[in-house]
């Protein structure tokens, strides 16, 4: 899920090329790239042993999800760790758009290790506070204005890990048929399941529809019910109320937010599975979050929303 970190070299490329480099011995070598070899391999290094402390980590949780399926787990928080936290930082898009705080990719990663170190204190202190989500908006195909909520820097970074520790669960639980929004499943993916069901069975009635305005409506209360089913850290649980109650800034106020998720927020797409696996249930459904003709249910997705998170 996530894409093989990088960094920038701490040195400057020298901007002299070797001239007849493929000779065994070069006759005018340009400026040499002091340590940046050495720099890159001992980062690569250090977050490939990252990746695997992680993943064995969420390995024991999914393996616990599998074999245990009325579990609740109580002890997820310590997951979300300087190391997960550092994967999923590099896991982000270096160019979207800021959030409140106007904070970018770079700005952060400037001081990355200080800033890890800083935000997994406040987190596990229980003094980490969300800000509001950007508000913007993008055209829908029939002309109406759908509402994005371009998450603060640290939010996104942080949704992202929590994101990854409760994936470990939720994709034991979620049903065959749902394919929106998940790890390795695309619309495609949905599509050929539906050929499959039309050729295999009879098929009376091909119904595709869609939750109105699902992400700006959807309960609150009933989406921590549904969390609560699996989810017995409260630490977690009230991590999550603050996204949900974080709010949205729009022209220089501050609307709070009493129900609806925003559309955009690295973490609304599992909510809103976890919504629909709990709240709306079906059998010989195709769950997908996007218009597309396939029975679906869930929130459209929008190529527009690519550009801002």
């Amino acid at each position: 899920m996530m894409n093989e970190p990088r960094k920038s070299d701490p040195v400057i490329v020298a901007g002299k090329p070797t001239n007849n480099a493929n000779r065994k011995m070069a006759t005018e070598p340009a400026e040499p790239r002091t340590g940046a070899e050495g720099n890159a391999n001992q980062q690569s290094t250090s977050r490939t042993q990252c990746r695997i402390r992680v993943s064995q980590a969420l390995e024991r949780v999914r393996q616990a999800a599998r074999t245990r399926k009325k579990e609740r787990f109580t002890a997820l928080l310590h997951h979300v760790n300087i190391d997960l936290l550092r994967l999923s930082f590099y896991a982000l898009k270096r160019r979207a758009a800021p959030g409140a705080d106007g904070v970018t990719w770079q700005d952060y990663e400037t001081e990355l290790e200080s800033n890890l170190r800083d935000l997994h204190a406040r987190v596990h202190r229980g003094t980490y506070r969300a800000l509001p989500s950007r508000r913007r908006y993008i055209p829908k195909a029939d002309g109406r204005q759908r509402p994005l909520g371009i998450a603060a820097l640290e939010d996104k970074l942080l949704q992202r890990a929590v994101v990854s520790v409760l994936n470990a669960i939720y994709e034991e639980d979620f049903l065959g048929f749902s394919y929106g929004f998940r790890p390795g499943r695309s619309q495609h993916d949905a599509l050929d399941a539906l050929m499959v069901g039309i050729q295999r069975r009879k098929v009376s009635w091909i119904l595709d529809a869609d939750y109105r305005s699902f992400f700006d409506t959807v309960s609150h209360e009933w989406l921590v019910r549904f969390l609560e089913h699996r989810i017995g850290d409260d630490r977690l649980i009230r991590l999550i109320r603050k996204w949900l109650k974080a709010g949205v800034l729009e022209e220089g106020s501050i609307i709070e937010s009493e129900v609806g998720t925003p559309q955009g927020a690295t973490i609304s797409p599992l909510m809103a599975n976890v919504y629909l696996h709990y709240g709306a249930p079906g059998q010989n459904l195709v769950l997908l979050a996007g218009e597309i003709p396939a029975p679906t249910r869930g929130a459209a997705a929008s190529p527009g929303i690519e550009s801002w998170v």
